[in-house]
């Protein structure tokens, strides 16, 4: 079992590779993690050190991959933060490679462009993620407000999220993952992760705790790929992950922390061994 997982690394937190790649490998699946950027830490912090990486580096870096066999190896591919519109390019080129050279790898795009009414991405990566990934993906993990901003639509309701997630696989097939929803019929104190798959809706709500770190959408997309990879449906994988996000945020809270928790505690010992 095999992921190809392309999106950012920091050296201090948990966004991008660095939130998915432990996990996957905690799910006894292997990750051949592909860098976009390599920095520091996440942008959130006073300083930043670090860069996105060159296009020339990451299309030499997948290059790589192909040599080495590992598109015919793997069972999901995963793109991510993009880092720059050549980066998107370079890797909307290999999606496309890889889909043809394996048939059967699924591709799972998360679109990684913004929240929060905010894009925080390089002006042309969104046209690459319109026009070029998702229409090669079999599954998308937007956030509500990126979902809204690629199908064009305001969703309130069940039926708005119906009509955005159709409109966002036009005349294609594209399951959808919806992340961080608040519908008008969600309970209060809830947040909901939805698929919509086929037009029908499977629902996830866990509470809405009052921590928020970075990186948990990656770590969400993740989860689902590894399941994928293990060979679970779709539905099962999302509410395998969804449980398991909803953990490490339950252990993040009560150690106090800003990043995630992803490794548990050491157990306390009563003494020492012998």
């Amino acid at each position: 079992m095999l992921v190809i997982s392309i999106q950012s690394q920091v050296v201090h937190g948990h966004v991008g590779n660095s939130a998915a790649a432990y996990a996957m490998q905690a799910e006894g699946v292997n990750v051949a993690a592909v860098p976009t950027t390599l920095l520091s830490n996440h942008p959130r912090y006073p300083s930043l050190h670090g860069r996105v990486l060159e296009t020339e580096l990451v299309a030499d870096l997948l290059k790589g991959v192909e040599e080495r066999g590992l598109v015919d190896q793997a069972a999901v591919l995963v793109t991510g933060y993009l880092g720059s519109p050549g980066n998107a390019a370079v890797i909307a080129d290999f999606v496309e490679r890889a889909l043809t050279r394996n048939p059967k790898l699924v591709y799972l795009c998360d679109p990684v462009i913004g929240d929060d009414g905010r894009v925080y991405v390089a002006d042309g990566i969104l046209d690459v993620v319109r026009h070029r990934l998702l229409p090669a993906a079999k599954l998308t993990t937007p956030n509500q407000f990126e979902l809204e901003l690629l199908s064009g639509l305001t969703i309130a309701d069940a039926q708005g999220l119906r009509a955005a997630c159709a409109a966002l696989a036009g005349t294609g097939r594209i399951d959808v993952v919806a992340t961080g929803c608040t519908l008008a019929d969600t309970a209060a104190g809830q947040v909901e992760t939805i698929l919509c798959a086929g037009g029908q809706l499977s629902r996830f709500a866990t509470a809405r705790l009052p921590i928020r770190p970075y990186g948990t959408g990656d770590l969400l997309t993740g989860l689902i790929a590894a399941h994928l990879a293990k060979g679970q449906a779709t539905d099962a994988a999302v509410r395998l992950a969804v449980d398991t996000v909803f953990a490490v945020l339950l252990r993040t809270q009560d150690a106090g922390t800003a990043e995630m928790r992803l490794v548990p505690l050491p157990l306390p010992t009563s003494g020492r061994a012998t």
